[in-house]
């Protein structure tokens, strides 16, 4: 009895800790969030730092998640899956998730063997790549898995490359083309092209591939970003679009459209199932019928996500 009072004991200075020194909230929240008296908060955060369960990153696996992670990397086969704790003033908060594809990338770009990176767009990747620590790796590669241009002309804010790049030093391979063409023959003929050629070519030969992921409603990402038009993106909810990835769209089953935007798009196409280690990295209520699609379809083999969206894509 003893020895599970201490697990949960420390369990829960794990909890304070990762709300106090990575989600940024004070003690006093800390304290009505686990229901403790702020004296209390004040000494699981203390406990937490002498037990050294945190360090620059929360090093003590949450049991909780833990568990959630082994059973969805067993139900759908994942060659990778973390599982965070949940932000309960903040459940759509990506700083747990961001942290943990930080330290994902980190262990990726620490080998000295050359490796390719490939990543998506995305709030979660980008809040990721502010994260990497920064680290002289010349021979590596990170490659661009969208094109990064609007509509309008404008890059986007979420593009990720050459931000990896100026952390790493490695050579990096942008998708300079407009997200969509105006036409399939438009997007086929500038696909084509040799430069564009060589950028797919890298990320063909891909590590590993980080991508966010997104739900294909009123609120898409992708709409809101200014990538795609509301009459295109409810075009694409006709075809019954539910997600999407590096804006692919999918339906609930995990199979890509071949209709609408999926067309014209110049993004690199998910592997279908997929063979790299892909790692979708996505929280909240409202990506969970994309996530779990996505995970159904095959179209990513590995998920960083928090508890509350882990447990509602194990119940669907």
């Amino acid at each position: 009895m003893a020895a599970e009072n201490d697990k949960s004991r420390l369990d829960d200075a794990a909890r304070a800790g990762w709300l106090y020194f990575i989600a940024g909230h004070t003690q006093d929240e800390i304290a009505k969030m686990l229901q403790v008296s702020r004296a209390s908060a004040q000494r699981l955060v203390s406990l937490c730092l002498a037990e050294r369960l945190i360090t620059f990153r929360l090093e003590h696996p949450i049991a909780a998640c833990m568990e959630l992670a082994a059973r969805l990397r067993e139900r759908f086969d994942l060659v990778h899956c973390e599982v965070v704790p949940a932000d309960p003033a903040s459940p759509q908060a990506t700083a747990g998730i961001a942290e943990r594809c930080a330290n994902l990338l980190d262990s990726t770009l620490r080998s000295e063997t050359p490796v390719i990176v490939a990543l998506g767009t995305g709030r979660a990747v980008r809040a990721a790549v502010e994260r990497v620590t920064p680290i002289d790796r010349p021979n590596h590669q990170i490659v661009s898995l969208v094109g990064n241009i609007s509509a309008d002309g404008s890059a986007s804010f979420y593009d990720t490359v050459g931000r990896l790049a100026d952390r790493t030093g490695a050579r990096h391979y942008p998708m300079p083309l407009p997200f969509l063409m105006s036409s399939e023959d438009e997007r086929n003929k500038m696909v084509r092209i040799e430069p564009i050629a060589k950028v797919k070519a890298v990320a063909a030969r891909a590590d590993l591939r980080l991508v966010g992921i997104g739900q294909m409603d009123q609120k898409a990402q992708v709409h809101i970003d200014g990538f795609v038009t509301r009459d295109e993106l409810f075009e694409m909810m006709r075809q019954g679009a539910i997600g999407e990835i590096t804006g692919w769209a999918y339906d609930a089953k995990g199979r890509l459209l071949k209709a609408g935007t999926n067309k014209r798009l110049t993004s690199i196409p998910p592997e279908v199932p997929a063979k790299t280690t892909t790692i979708g990295a996505a929280v909240g209520a409202a990506k969970v019928p994309a996530i779990a699609a996505a995970l159904n379809g095959g179209l990513i083999n590995g998920l960083i996500t928090d508890e509350a969206t882990a447990r509602a894509i194990l119940e669907r």
